[in-house]
């Protein structure tokens, strides 16, 4: 009789039972975070020519200042923080920021020359950039000031000034289009 009495239960918790409850797959994608960059005081950075961007020059790795944000490229992934030194959380494309950051920037840094002209960097505190970024993007403060202490190069008329990235990058970021990493989709620097 328990026998007959199990196989009922069994059988009723079977047909009864939704599947969905059964047969539940969980899948977890963990993307690893960036190894952390000990600064031993807060990094200054420098404005790179003809962007709001700002990079920190003395470190291995590429780390940026751009729209209240840090951004940081590490294995392929970008990572973004609010901090310098933590907080980095994967950012799901390219920072269109970037496309105006020519490759061989920290060359032409160390060389003193961007684009074959004279470059007088200006080194800034992190917490001057961060409370002043906005500012100086509003007011074009380094194009104005020095023409970001590039010298012999001419200022472009306003209308024909090379626009990066005129959101603020703080919204997600689009997905992956079909010619590469934040290409093939609407066009959000306009």
């Amino acid at each position: 009789m328990k026998k007959l009495l199990f196989k009922i239960v069994f059988l009723a918790l079977v047909v009864f039972l939704p599947v969905s409850v059964i047969a539940q797959v969980k899948v977890r994608v963990n993307i690893p975070l960036p190894p952390p960059i000990i600064f031993p005081a807060p990094p200054q950075v420098i404005v790179l020519p003809e962007t709001d961007v700002y990079a920190v020059p003395d470190v291995d790795a590429d780390i940026f200042f751009y729209s209240g944000w840090w951004w940081r490229p590490w294995e392929g992934r970008w990572y973004r923080s609010r901090y310098y030194d933590k907080g980095w959380g994967h950012y799901n494309s390219v920072p269109t920021f970037y496309g105006g950051i020519p490759s061989g920037w920290k060359n032409d840094y160390r060389d003193r020359r961007w684009k074959g002209h004279e470059w007088e960097q200006r080194r800034i505190p992190h917490h001057e950039a961060e409370k002043n970024w906005r500012g100086w993007k509003d007011n074009k403060h380094w194009e104005k000031e020095n023409n970001w202490g590039v010298k012999g190069v001419e200022r472009r008329p306003p209308g024909q000034q090379k626009k990066f990235n005129q959101r603020s990058d703080d919204r997600p970021p689009r997905e992956m289009g079909p010619d590469g990493p934040g290409r093939g989709h609407r066009d959000r620097d306009k």
